[in-house]
């Protein structure tokens, strides 16, 4: 059997799983403990088969608070920075031109910085990739949100989306969190669960929806689809279109361990939210 019958056989197996399942929201054994990487365990796990529900206030440490529009100014990402703390969020997730800035400006808070690289298109050379990893690392992300190589994907180019992830993998620290986007807009069911299954080959962390920059973002069922493949010793980010204590919820309860947004205060407070990430 060569690795495209292998990669089809599967495929086909976990697409037959998802459809048998109902979109991967069925239950599962839950693991005894959380992993603290990806935050899949048994409340998760929990969560995923409709076992109990989430305080809006709860849902804080699920989220990375998000401002990644080219025209962020430093009094929004202050503000960004400000609310992450008074709320608790996971993270703040911002461009890497604010890396070094959210570093200093939340020392001492809990709240660690996710950065973003390849962004929007993943189309650059993997070695820029790999620089800009490396030089964010270095100015204080504590996680790694890049775009996987689409074209090579849909070109079927394996190798390339693989080494594509590989090197920013060994540009970050050993206890930097990997997560890689995968633009679930632009793809296929089947090349969706291609392309979980590459980045968990690859050593990544967490598989991510969407930048909230194409055409739609996360979906119930893609998280659903998305979950079913990694299992649950990887994470699985919902990002692009989260924008109410429902939605989070949902995806959560879809399968999801990690939420983007920038919604994040009106998903904890119960507000109404215009944004479009």
């Amino acid at each position: 059997m060569n690795t495209q019958e292998l990669v089809d056989q599967i495929t086909g197996q976990v697409l037959a799983q998802l459809r048998e399942t109902g979109g991967g929201n069925g239950t599962q054994e839950s693991p005894a403990v959380q992993n603290p990487v990806t935050g899949v365990g048994a409340e998760s796990a929990a969560a995923s088969s409709g076992q109990g529900s989430i305080a809006p206030a709860e849902l804080a440490r699920y989220i990375d608070h998000t401002l990644l529009k080219p025209e962020a100014t430093r009094e929004q990402v202050d503000k960004l920075c400000t609310e992450a703390a008074e709320y608790g969020f996971y993270s703040v997730c911002v461009n890497t031109t604010w890396t070094a800035y959210c570093a200093r400006k939340l020392r001492g808070k809990g709240v660690k910085v996710c950065t973003v690289v390849g962004f929007p298109l993943g189309a650059m050379d993997s070695r820029a990739k790999g620089f800009e990893t490396r030089a964010a690392v270095e100015n204080g992300a504590d996680e790694i949100d890049m775009v996987m190589n689409i074209g090579a994907l849909k070109s079927e180019d394996l190798k390339t989306v693989e080494e594509d992830i590989r090197w920013v993998l060994r540009a970050c620290r050993q206890n930097t969190v990997l997560k890689v986007i995968i633009e679930n807009a632009l793809l296929s069911d089947e090349e969706k669960v291609l392309a979980c299954q590459i980045a968990k080959r690859a050593g990544a962390h967490f598989v991510k929806t969407s930048t909230g920059f194409s055409s739609s973002g996360a979906t119930v069922e893609d998280i659903g689809l998305m979950r079913r493949t990694v299992g649950l010793d990887m994470g699985v980010k919902a990002a692009g279109g989260v924008r109410s204590y429902e939605d989070a919820v949902a995806m959560i309860q879809a399968g999801a361990s990690r939420i983007g947004a920038s919604s994040s205060v009106a998903i904890v407070t119960g507000a109404k939210s215009r944004s479009s990430y």
